[in-house]
């Protein structure tokens, strides 16, 4: 990975986890977005967490994306890609 490439994936990583973290708090800080922030915040409307489960869900999101991070480039999954990984990897229990 060139020098480049890994800067640019640390500030999305940094623009990721702030957004993660104003998202857990209830309140946006900010006016501007870049396009997969964009996408994300419209995944998360459209995937209607309860809202009890609503920061401990966003906490185990934040996690996963920060390992996929670690693995490979981004952007960050949608949570939506997120739930489905978890139904597909849980095992039945029927």
């Amino acid at each position: 990975m060139a020098a480049d490439e890994i800067v640019e994936l640390e500030l999305m990583r940094n623009r990721f986890l702030r957004l993660m973290g104003d998202l857990k708090r209830g309140a946006l800080g900010r006016n501007t977005f870049a396009p997969w922030e964009v996408e994300l915040l419209l995944d998360l409307e459209c995937c209607q967490v309860e809202p009890k489960r609503r920061r401990q869900l966003l906490e185990q999101y934040e996690r996963a994306v920060q390992r996929q991070m670690d693995t490979g480039p981004g952007p960050p999954m949608k949570l939506s890609e997120y739930l489905q990984s978890r139904t597909t990897r849980r095992p039945s229990s029927r």
